[in-house]
């Protein structure tokens, strides 16, 4: 018999609770009963709930009383609560098709009535050691990987967080780059909550999305009557971002007559509204993003030199999804936990042969493909565990699968130096900065791939 008392969540009728508490904690369980009115939220927070019984019998076979049932477990998983449920049921309570359906989504097991307190303790404590397996296994190391709402301990991840941290509170404007779906604007977010600015606002603008007849009055404003449909007042993206932040994502996207604005603005700390009478003085700390090689875009004449330099005073790199190898596991399992939770609490897992798609896939639209991929395998998973298929992964695993681990990772290694060689133009020391080991060690590598960068550029 277990002799440390462990908390158990009893949720139901008060006919089924009456006796049983002095049941279960004969074998070690302490009994706090709720409602679905009253403690869902309050009591989860006060104690730390492992596992939970939920009375289920023939009065709640209604849709409207499903619904609510659901409701409130529902209420009870939210902040990070994954309590493993039990359900108590009557034979003709579980024989029921929407009962059925709703234990074998929301619930680890069941135990039919009578009760018979010890098989069901037993059943208890299963549940038990499972959730806190979980509690020990990998979302710790997924909340201890977390920082600023993003999830890493790989080596660029880690250069990343003591960047933002740094710059944090420092005022000046920063240039934060990266490909598209590395999460510049997750980045941006915690580079102003870090910073003096706080506690004010925090305006994000993606310069790509924006028409460009309207871009212009989006960032500025204009004044009541200052062209044809301007039927009122309105206050720019820079003017609501004062005493805040101001994101401009996709910078390298801005047209060249509004660059000059834009290089103003940062000069003079001003802006003029369309149709206004004079400028309007502001505070605001910049924090812009592109995706795209801004000194190339200078040097071919789409991007202002001088605003180059206004934007670039501090700045950061993102690392691509494929160069974090070690994080690409970890993302996958907290992303699964977070839609499941929300979507299919059903879905447990990947199975081995998706997590070996999810680590050869080289990942081309980065966090955010990885984020939609299991949206869509959540929604599409016919068990409890996804695969390739679900994944959109499947068309690649049967000759990935061919391969032997050495034989992955020399095909991985190779493409990454490959990669990385073509974004500094095979510049051999830039690229081994970037990939985080000596010149020597890349040399050593361009030797054992084969890879011939003398042809294609200068070290």
């Amino acid at each position: 018999m277990n002799t440390t008392p462990r908390p158990l969540l009893c949720f139901g009728s008060p006919e089924m609770t009456d006796a049983l508490p002095l049941e279960l904690a004969r074998h070690g369980w302490v009994v706090h009963d709720i409602t679905a009115s009253d403690d869902c939220v309050a009591l989860p927070k006060q104690q730390d709930f492992s596992v939970g019984l939920v009375h289920l019998d023939e009065s709640q076979l209604d849709p409207a009383t499903l619904r609510r049932y659901l409701e409130s477990l529902n209420e009870l998983n939210r902040g990070g609560n994954q309590v493993k449920w039990v359900a108590l049921v009557s034979n003709a309570a579980v024989a029921s098709p929407p009962i059925a359906r709703m234990i074998t989504t929301y619930f680890y097991d069941y135990h039919t009535l009578p009760v018979d307190a010890e098989r069901l303790s037993i059943t208890l404590g299963h549940a038990y050691g499972m959730a806190r397996i979980g509690c020990h296994g990998l979302r710790p190391a997924a909340d201890r990987a977390m920082q600023f709402g993003m999830v890493g301990h790989s080596p660029g991840m880690r250069r990343l967080f003591g960047a933002i941290q740094k710059v944090g509170a420092i005022g000046l404007n920063v240039m934060i780059r990266g490909e598209s779906g590395t999460g510049k604007e997750l980045t941006a977010q915690a580079i102003h909550r870090l910073s003096p600015r706080a506690d004010g606002p925090f305006v994000a603008v993606n310069c790509a999305a924006l028409p460009k007849e309207l871009i212009q009055t989006e960032l500025f404003g204009h004044e009541k009557g200052s062209f044809t449909g301007a039927d009122r007042r309105r206050v720019g993206r820079i003017e609501a971002a004062q005493n805040g932040t101001l994101f401009l994502d996709e910078i390298g996207d801005l047209p060249l007559d509004l660059q000059v604005n834009l290089l103003r603005f940062l000069q003079e700390k001003t802006i003029d509204r369309i149709g206004g009478s004079g400028p309007i003085a502001l505070d605001v700390r910049v924090i812009a993003a592109t995706h795209v090689d801004l000194e190339k875009a200078v040097e071919e004449g789409g991007f202002r030199e001088d605003l180059y330099y206004r934007l670039n005073v501090l700045h950061l790199e993102m690392p691509p999804l494929r160069e974090r190898g070690e994080d690409i596991e970890l993302l996958a399992t907290h992303f699964l936990r977070e839609t499941a939770r929300a979507i299919r609490p059903n879905v447990k897992g990947f199975s081995e042969q998706a997590l070996n798609a999810i680590r050869t896939h080289p990942w081309p639209g980065n966090v955010r493909e990885m984020i939609n991929r299991i949206q869509r395998a959540v929604v599409m998973c016919e068990g409890d565990l996804i695969r390739p298929r679900d994944l959109g992964l499947d068309k690649d695993t049967p000759n990935r699968a061919l391969m032997t681990l050495a034989e992955a990772r020399a095909k991985a290694e190779r493409e990454i130096i490959e990669t990385t060689l073509g974004t500094v133009s095979n510049n051999v020391s830039k690229a081994a900065r970037r990939l985080d080991i000596s010149r020597v060690t890349l040399y050593r590598l361009l030797e054992q791939h084969a890879i011939d960068w003398q042809k294609k550029g200068a070290a």
